[in-house]
């Protein structure tokens, strides 16, 4: 595997980066795609101001990773990490660690003490709750059937030491 560059400079063409790498993963649905695309979108409209912050992980000058994440508003140093993702060709080589590590490390620079990240409670998930879990996050709260019924709401915490 060739050397991994992070930048956290969004650009242009991360939209389209973004798209590509939440479809490969088979897991979302054409909205939560936009959802995903969009924040990238304000980011680049709005700037820091949009409260999306962004990490990217390039490997051979190709975006095969990202995570976003931003503060809570009305929280004094809580962070949502709001996606993580990374391209279903690279997976399982370590990418995923260290994007974790790169944006946890980033919010730490811009004040976070918490991390919450929510994900679905549908066993196609168990893998990705499994990845928070081995990075030192909880399993803080349960919501039943939040997405769609049978579908809960898993939220996890990380404090920051």
């Amino acid at each position: 595997m060739s050397e991994l560059t992070f930048r956290t400079e969004v650009r242009t063409t991360d939209g389209d980066a973004v798209r590509r790498i939440v479809m490969s993963s088979g897991f979302f649905n054409p909205d939560e795609i936009d959802v995903a695309v969009g924040l990238v979108d304000e980011h680049l409209a709005e700037g820091e101001a949009s409260g999306y912050h962004f990490v990217f992980v390039e490997q051979d000058g190709e975006v095969i990773g990202y995570g976003c994440f931003g503060p809570i508003a009305c929280t004094r140093s809580s962070f949502d990490f709001f996606w993580i993702a990374v391209q279903e060709g690279v997976r399982g080589q370590g990418v995923g660690r260290r994007l974790v590590e790169v944006c946890e490390a980033r919010m730490r620079q811009l004040g976070a003490t918490r991390i919450y990240v929510e994900t679905s409670g549908r066993e196609q998930y168990a893998p990705t709750r499994h990845f928070y879990l081995r990075f030192g996050y909880h399993e803080a709260a349960v919501f039943p059937d939040f997405y769609a019924p049978g579908d809960d709401k898993v939220v996890y915490l990380k404090v920051l030491g």
